[in-house]
């Protein structure tokens, strides 16, 4: 035998050992308490792991996923976490990986928001969150100047994402509306102008190996990912009663006009607004919750951004703040069970914001996986991120003018808060800090200050 003709022995030449059930719950689980960083983060953290250290799938499968998560709305992060898990071991694995992806957020929600609601007057937690609003300010506008930076090449995107800012900062169009007008602009602009829309949706090339993968290249789909028309319209029953059963209970025990059932209804909605990101749907989440619900305050959403942003899981997990927040001051199980009111409402969001992302996943996975050449029609995707980034300079404008002016134009100028935004700002901007460490250093920095004044 010659040289040439021995067997390999360098292990990256072979894909690892099969991963079971169980060992792949083991990593979901540890995946939902470490995933911090915002979508790119999780991103990030699950390409490294899945890709690069373990091995469980190619970096072109990877990416084919994801460029098929970034078209859907909802969590995208999340949403891959589910397409990889139910690519693996079937639709139980998919639905272990997408529900642990949010289960201990949730869980570390409902304890913050308890101890938010409960304990914000006093004067440590009040002086913490005087220091969090500025800098979720900052990270608002970072967040618009990320998302722009990579969205706006050309002037037909700038000019969208300047008319969807005067049409919800100076119509007040609702979100939806903005949505949609974008998304046909970008149809007829990828039927058109395909040159100026083709921009959108693709996370680069799949150009890297890191040695064989379980689910490589050319790994055959799996039987159970196969497109059968039974399958589609099982998971389509199944998504409907799991939507309309608490639906229609929540109808007849308290009636449709019942904040539960306002809720559920509401956040169902705002589910399939979330293309761009947890950011693009804040303001429709405002518009509902604070401005036509009352469910909580301006600076009760404020606080509940600062809260998302400082636990794992996806960033539209602030939904299980709102929804927490209203149960409790609505006191919707009576006064003396405001922290089961809370619990109940936050959970009740939950499945209703994210009930939406899985079935997407479990129904569409199987029509994208009989195919890996690169998704068409990314045209409206492309002009809907860019309505995106003036929906969220509006949100922006909406947090600054709340930190800066407390008691409204009327009031006084809070020179201080101003500060403590420019600070966080040029450390977001100029020196790429992390998220976490910005809101942890104003927070420090609130505390000594209103200690201080006291």
């Amino acid at each position: 035998m010659s040289h040439s003709e021995l067997p390999s022995t360098d292990p990256l030449d072979h894909p690892p050992a099969p991963v079971s059930f169980w060992a792949a719950f083991v990593f979901w689980l540890k995946l939902g308490f470490i995933s911090f960083g915002g979508p790119a983060g999780q991103i990030s953290i699950m390409h490294q792991e899945l890709v690069e250290n373990r091995r469980w799938i190619s970096e072109r499968r990877f990416l084919h996923a994801l460029n098929f998560c970034m078209l859907l709305p909802g969590p995208e992060a999340q949403q891959l976490a589910t397409y990889i898990g139910w690519l693996m071991h079937r639709s139980i694995g998919g639905i272990t990986a997408g529900v642990l992806f949010v289960l201990p957020s949730l869980l570390i929600l409902i304890g913050l928001s308890w101890v938010y609601v409960s304990f914000g007057d006093v004067p440590i937690i009040a002086g913490l969150f005087y220091g969090i609003k500025p800098a979720v300010t900052a990270i608002v506008l970072h967040a618009a100047h990320r998302i722009g930076s990579r969205a706006l090449k050309n002037g037909i995107l700038w000019a969208i994402a300047a008319a969807s800012f005067v049409a919800i900062f100076a119509l007040n169009a609702p979100f939806p509306l903005i949505v949609a007008v974008a998304a046909l602009i970008g149809y007829l602009g990828g039927r058109f102008l395909p040159e100026q829309f083709s921009l959108g949706g693709g996370h680069g090339s799949a150009d890297k190996s890191f040695g064989a993968a379980l689910i490589d290249d050319h790994t055959p789909t799996p039987e159970h990912a196969r497109f059968k028309w039974a399958g589609l319209i099982r998971v389509v029953i199944i998504g409907a009663l799991l939507w309309s059963i608490p639906m229609g209970l929540l109808t007849a025990i308290y009636g449709w006009h019942h904040p539960l059932t306002q809720m559920s209804w509401f956040f169902t909605k705002a589910a399939l607004l979330t293309f761009g990101g947890a950011y693009a749907v804040l303001p429709y989440v405002y518009q509902g919750a604070v401005g036509h619900y009352g469910w909580l305050t301006p600076t009760q959403m404020i606080d509940g951004l600062a809260l998302g942003e400082t636990t794992p899981g996806p960033l539209i997990m602030v939904v299980a703040f709102v929804g927490f927040v209203g149960g409790y001051v609505k006191a919707v199980f009576g006064p003396d069970n405001l922290f089961l009111a809370g619990a109940a409402a936050a959970t009740l969001v939950t499945w209703f914001t994210f009930l939406p992302s899985f079935l997407f996943i479990l129904a569409g996975g199987p029509l994208i996986e009989s195919t890996h050449n690169d998704l068409k029609f990314t045209a409206p995707l492309t002009a809907i991120t860019a309505a995106v980034v003036g929906v969220i300079i509006n949100l922006a404008l909406f947090f600054g003018y709340h930190v800066l002016w407390p008691h409204g134009f009327s009031g006084s100028f809070d020179a201080v808060s101003a500060l403590i935004t420019l600070a966080a700002a040029i450390a977001l901007f100029r020196y790429k800090r992390n998220v976490i460490h910005v809101i942890a250093a104003c927070a420090v920095v609130g505390l000594v200050v209103k200690t201080l004044l006291i």
